[in-house]
C-alpha cells in the first residue's frame, strides 16, 4: 500500500513527524507545518496533498491525475487523484519540494533546533 512507502520517504527528512488528524488523514509535518496530507480511506478520490511551488502550480494541474487541492488551491497546494500517471520519482520530487518549501518558510529558531 502507498502509505508504507510514503511514510518510509517523508520520515527520512530531517525533523519530519507524522499524525493522524481529520479520522482518516496521515499528515507529515516539519516545525509544525504540514508537507503532506495522505488519505488512508481507499475510496478516496484524492490521494494526496502537497505543497509545490507557485511557479509550477499551473503546469503541475495540468497533468492528468493532478488538480488544485480542495480547500488549499490558493496557496498552491496540488492534490494526487488515483489514476496519477506520475512515476515514483516524479513523485518524490513533488513531496522533496514540498517539504523544502514548508521548511524554508519556518521561523530561524525552529529551523536552528532541525539538523538538516
Amino acid at each position: 500500500m502507498y502509505v508504507e512507502w510514503l511514510r518510509d520517504y517523508c520520515m527520512k527528512f530531517p525533523g519530519a513527524t507524522e499524525e493522524i488528524q481529520w479520522e482518516d488523514h496521515l499528515l507529515f509535518k516539519v516545525g509544525g507545518k504540514i508537507f503532506v496530507i495522505a488519505a488512508m480511506d481507499n475510496a478516496a478520490e484524492n490521494i494526496m496533498s502537497l505543497k509545490s511551488d507557485p511557479e509550477e502550480f499551473d503546469e503541475l494541474v495540468e497533468n492528468e491525475g493532478i488538480v488544485p487541492a480542495p480547500y488549499l488551491a490558493k496557496s498552491k497546494w496540488i492534490a494526487v487523484k488515483k489514476n496519477c500517471r506520475l512515476k515514483p520519482a516524479e513523485l518524490k520530487a513533488l513531496i522533496k519540494t514540498s517539504y523544502e518549501l514548508v521548511y524554508d518558510k519556518l521561523p530561524k529558531k525552529i529551523k536552528q533546533s532541525i539538523s538538516v
